[in-house]
């Protein structure tokens, strides 16, 4: 059976400014923000080294993350979500 791809990740979406400071301008599809974001994490090593599944903020992280220091995997999508329209 062949999984249809959601319709809702490849929808071009709107990013508030702090997103693009990330990820670039936009628009842009959820799945590429995505890629994107983690790009950018790898890139400058914001994975907690000792629980990789959460990401530590830095100065251009921070905004989207609501001001936290470090979240959680799925709170960052949840908290990225927040920034496309």
């Amino acid at each position: 059976m062949v999984r249809k791809a959601n319709p809702a990740l490849l929808k071009p979406m709107n990013l508030s400014a702090e997103l693009e400071v990330v990820v670039g301008k936009g628009p842009m599809t959820r799945g590429a923000v995505v890629k994107k974001i983690w790009e950018y994490i790898k890139k400058n090593d914001l994975q907690n080294p000792k629980n990789k599944r959460n990401i530590l903020a830095d100065e251009k992280m921070k905004p989207l993350f609501g001001g936290k220091g470090e979240v959680t995997m799925f709170e960052m999508t949840k908290l990225v979500s927040a920034h496309l329209s």
